[in-house]
């Protein structure tokens, strides 16, 4: 019996103990969902456009937006354009906006404006690229296969410009705050 009670006393310290263990330490981050938030192809000039040599000029955009859906629940649309003409003649335009959910929680401002401008976009953007990918296929075209696109140094040269921008302007101010995040590639 002596040990029953021994092993009673001992308990809710060590519950405690287990407790303070499993909260987390720190900012928490979490992926909630993945979802394809809209897409578009065009094709205006089939069927003549597969008559000639397909030889197009690419043209490639992408833009990030993020909004607050609840306390530490956020949505991050990625938004890819991309366009291929032959001769200033489009040959084919896809839009597609690959959103997703994110919990951000313990995260300051500056911390958390990152995390939303690069963390998240990193994860969405191969779902995005795939999307892409099969839509120009089904466009009867060849495989895309958009490159791999660095977004914490996208999001390194926002801030610089913003910083640059505000020096400009004698401290008058931050726009943006994250969004619109934007890069333009051309491939040829």
């Amino acid at each position: 019996m002596a040990e029953n009670d021994d092993k009673q006393t001992e308990s809710p310290a060590n519950n405690t103990a287990q407790t303070d263990q499993a909260q987390p330490q720190g900012p928490a981050f979490a992926l909630q969902r993945i979802y394809l938030k809209d897409t578009s192809f065009e094709s205006p000039r089939s069927p003549m456009v597969f008559q000639g040599e397909w030889k197009p000029n690419i043209t490639f955009n992408l833009n990030t937006s993020n909004s607050k859906l609840a306390d530490n629940v956020f949505e991050v649309v990625l938004k890819l354009t991309i366009e291929a003409k032959i001769e200033e003649k489009i040959g084919f335009l896809v839009e597609v906006q690959q959103a997703g959910i994110f919990t951000c929680a313990g995260f300051n401002d500056a911390e958390l404006e990152q995390v939303l401008a690069s963390v998240c976009p990193n994860i969405l953007y191969p779902y995005a690229r795939e999307t892409v990918d099969s839509l120009v296929i089904r466009g009867s075209f060849p495989a895309l296969m958009l490159s791999p696109v660095n977004f914490d140094s996208i999001y390194a040269q926002s801030k610089q410009r913003q910083a640059e921008q505000a020096a400009a302007a004698q401290g008058g101010g931050n726009t943006g705050e994250g969004q619109g995040q934007g890069e333009n590639q051309s491939v040829n």
